[in-house]
């Protein structure tokens, strides 16, 4: 039985605007284009080419799924890889505090969606654009991946601001 890449869910995945059942028409060949569905995201970020040539299956990434990106792009830290296809971001920033004339170190961390295309590892530095709820918690989706190069403790907890 031949297996079928990308299939790795117990339901059958496709992508939605492509038509999987298409009979073959004479004289024309069905080239790897015509297989798959990418889109540009705009706001001057490219189409990572793992996504134009990849055969994974991602109803909620940004270049290939149905998810616009409208509303904030923030730049973090991330933090956790542990979920699948969800990582967690950390965004430092400096809150005034008036009484005693200085600022205090504040974080904030962010679920956001991560697409197969970006292999992303804690440590490094994304960046994530707002969409529609994905789910209960996560309401963005990585855009844009930037590899650091620190090791130990200080990736997660060292205070950086962007």
């Amino acid at each position: 039985m031949a297996e079928i890449v990308g299939q790795n869910e117990k339901a059958f995945q496709k992508q939605a605007n492509i038509f999987v059942g298409r009979k073959r028409v004479l004289g024309r060949k069905i080239t790897k284009k015509d297989l798959r569905y990418w889109k540009t995201v705009g706001l001057g970020f490219k189409t990572p080419q793992t996504a134009i040539e990849g055969t994974y299956i991602d109803k909620k990434c940004p270049f290939t799924g149905d998810v616009s990106i409208r509303g904030r792009l923030l730049r973090g830290v991330v933090v956790s890889t542990k979920m699948r296809r969800t990582i967690i971001i950390r965004r430092d920033y400096l809150h005034y505090i008036k009484k005693y004339n200085r600022f205090e170190k504040r974080h904030k961390n962010i679920p956001a969606h991560c697409s197969p295309a970006f292999t992303v590892k804690e440590g490094d530095v994304v960046t994530v654009g707002q969409c529609r709820p994905l789910s209960k918690t996560v309401r963005f989706n990585v855009l844009a991946v930037f590899p650091q190069d620190i090791v130990g403790l200080q990736r997660k907890k060292q205070f950086r601001v962007f």
